[in-house]
Formats: structure tokens, sequence, C-alpha cells
């Protein structure tokens, strides 16, 4: 019988490969975009990463999610400090939510107040995301767009509290297993992992709209 880590993996593998996949994913990372199109990107990040992670101190005592709130995870300090070089000091000023964006992070926040095993499932996905994924997205925008190793502009793919990727992720792995909820939950959670992605590619396909390369 499959782990519950290696389910959840299996049965939200369509879902994350057409976020993956997604056309302006596919052209900002291929360089086809200009920096603009990255910083759009970095500012609909802050919604979703806002609403995850404003809610993590009251989730930490939780039963079921603590386990899975991690400090050295965090990422809206990271990503403030990417937005102030990639818009400037006055950035709150002019950061929007896309209305994709909006729904995304409304139902991060919904799950994190009435469910908390519908929000590890929304955990998994940006943050192993982050971390696997992610890293491509870093180097891509550091050799496009010629920020800095590691540096400002880039901050928020750089995880300094994580020194061995592979075994936080083991171990991640591992939490998932031990998820001290029932089948039938985990269930829920599983559609909750499609719905996450699914989210996220709205959130894409607006930016492609935004962002469309031309003819």
């Amino acid at each position: 019988m499959d782990s519950f880590s290696a389910l959840i993996r299996t049965a939200s593998h369509e879902q994350h490969m057409e976020a993956e996949t997604s056309t302006f994913m596919t052209d900002l990372l291929g360089g086809r975009l200009g920096v603009d199109a990255y910083a759009r990107y970095t500012e609909q990040l802050w919604f979703v990463y806002e609403a995850l992670e404003s809610c993590a101190q009251d989730l930490a005592s939780d039963r079921v999610t603590g386990p899975f709130v991690r400090p050295e995870l965090f990422r809206l300090a990271a990503l403030e400090r990417d937005l102030e070089h990639l818009r400037g000091p006055d950035w709150r000023s002019t950061l929007t939510a896309l209305p994709a964006t909006r729904v995304y992070a409304d139902r991060v926040a919904a799950v994190a107040r009435a469910w908390p095993a519908g929000y590890v499932a929304h955990h998994y996905t940006r943050y192993l995301g982050d971390l696997s994924g992610g890293q491509i997205i870093r180097d891509k925008a550091e050799r496009t767009w010629g920020f800095a190793k590691k540096g400002d502009g880039v901050r928020f793919y750089v995880f300094e509290g994580i020194t061995n990727p592979a075994a936080f992720k083991r171990e991640y792995r591992a939490l998932l297993d031990g998820l001290a909820v029932d089948d039938l939950e985990k269930q829920r959670v599983v559609a909750e992992c499609k719905r996450a992605f699914s989210l996220n590619s709205d959130v894409f396909r607006a930016l492609g709209e935004e962002f469309p390369l031309s003819a």
C-alpha cells in the first residue's frame, strides 16, 4: 500500500503538471517575458503567502497542523525584500491582487480558519514546490534578469534555514505519512491539494492574459 505522501503526489500529478507547464511560466522561464512579468508574479505570491503565514502562529498548537508550522519555511519577509528590490521602497502602494489570486488567497485563509487538515494541503503544495521546482525559477531569474546569486530579487527561493533540502523534504513527507486524520479526511486533503494546484494554474492563466507574447 502506498504511503500517504506518495498517494498525494500521484493523485495531484495532473494538476501539478498543468500548473508547471502553463504558458505564462513557460514564457517566463524561457526568457521571453520582461522583468516586469516576474515582478507581477512575485506580487501575486505575496497575497498567497500572507494568507498562509498570517495564521501560522494560531495553527502551531493544532495537533494536525502543528508539526508542519516551521519558521524556516516562512517566505513573507523574503518576498517583501524581493518586492522592495523589484518595485522600490513604495511597493506596497502599488500592490494589487489579480481576481484569481484573491480567490486563491481567500481559499487558503478560509481553510486555515476552519479546516486544519485542508491547510496542510496548501502548505504542502506551496512549500515543497518552492524547495523543488522553485530552485529552477531562481536559477533562470538570476541568469535572465541578472539578479545576484541568491540575492535581492530571488530571496523568496532561498531557504537559508534549510541546509539540506533533500533531507528536509524526506522529513516533511514522513510528517504527511503520519498525518493525524482518518482515511476519509485524507481523501479530502488529496482533493484540496488538487484544488490548490488548480487555483495556482488560474493565477498563471490570468498572468498570461496580462503578459501575452507579441505575435
